[in-house]
């Protein structure tokens, strides 16, 4: 067995490795950090923060090098990743590798929102880990963003397997978050201010509509019929649990967690085989099943 690593960096790492979540200091708040290409472990995230619905979470990488392997940079971003980075601005950008951030940290979207956190140790645990990590606020949900390691442990310590202790934060609100999709756009402010993204890449558009909850939405072709107790003839079905059937059964153990991992993969794979519809079991509303159910009711067009 090798033996425990003594930098606390590294410790950190290992534990994400292993699909755990670490508590993670960075300038504005402590993050609940977890590995973005582990399914499992996001869905661990959002367990822990007890979050309603599935939401993008942030990609903080090391550097713009690792940011430039999972989004695609453009002039704008580039300009503002060497104006701010490393630093409180994040990004939201076509994704270029899928698998480095997966669909439950993207919310099932082709975007990705990345930044790099300027507390050295967040630089040296993602430089250990060597991959981005999510790390949205380490507070349950609805409740302040810890900006001390006491708040953080208080709030989100029982769920995690590593905390590194950064002292207070220097900055204490979120990461300002600009859309590049198309037109630059204004999704959060926070400590980076409109008029220094201005000056850098000039005017940002107001946020459309729904744009602070989410840079996108996964609305598949094919209707979506909710709480199906077996497939019609023509439609793909996603069945949950012991007695499900089928290529797409979410959780054959009823394991909300499973379902969570698998949940935009299976929609968008239903959906490529151009179905009359998709049918989905029924989702237990508790825990995870709550936001499991949020997202399959806005992709069946209910809300949203």
């Amino acid at each position: 067995m090798d033996d425990p690593p003594t930098d606390p960096a590294e410790a950190a790492a290992r534990a994400l490795r292993g699909g755990g979540l670490v508590l993670m200091p960075t300038e504005t708040v402590y993050g609940l950090a977890g590995d973005a290409a582990d399914a499992r472990a996001v869905a661990a995230v959002y367990e822990a923060k007890g979050r309603p619905s599935f939401n993008p979470l942030i990609a903080h990488v090391a550097d713009v090098g690792m940011a430039r392997r999972i989004a695609r940079f453009d002039a704008r971003a580039e300009a503002l990743a060497a104006r701010f980075w490393p630093g409180p601005l994040t990004l939201v950008l076509p994704v270029a590798d899928p698998a480095a951030v997966c669909d439950l940290a993207r919310a099932g979207l082709d975007t990705v929102a990345v930044r790099a956190p300027a507390h050295p140790l967040a630089h040296a645990l993602i430089a250990a880990f060597g991959g981005p990590v999510v790390a949205p606020s380490a507070n349950r949900s609805g409740r302040p963003s810890p900006t001390s390691l006491a708040d953080a442990l208080e709030e989100t310590g029982a769920f995690v397997q590593a905390a590194l202790d950064g002292g207070p934060c220097a900055v204490g609100l979120e990461s300002t978050v600009v859309g590049l999709l198309d037109e630059a756009r204004l999704l959060r402010p926070g400590a980076v201010t409109r008029a220094q993204i201005e000056a850098v890449i000039g005017p940002l558009a107001e946020a459309a509509d729904d744009a602070r909850r989410s840079p996108g939405r996964l609305t598949p072709d094919a209707p979506v019929r909710l709480d199906a107790t077996a497939p019609q003839p023509g439609e793909a079905w996603l069945s949950f649990g012991p007695a499900g059937a089928g290529p797409w059964n979410l959780s054959p153990t009823g394991d909300l967690a499973e379902a969570a991992a698998n949940l935009f993969a299976y929609l968008r794979a239903a959906d490529r085989t151009s179905p009359a519809g998709i049918a989905v079991a029924p989702i237990p509303h508790e825990g995870l099943g709550e936001a499991i159910n949020d997202r399959l009711k806005r992709a069946a067009g209910f809300v949203g």
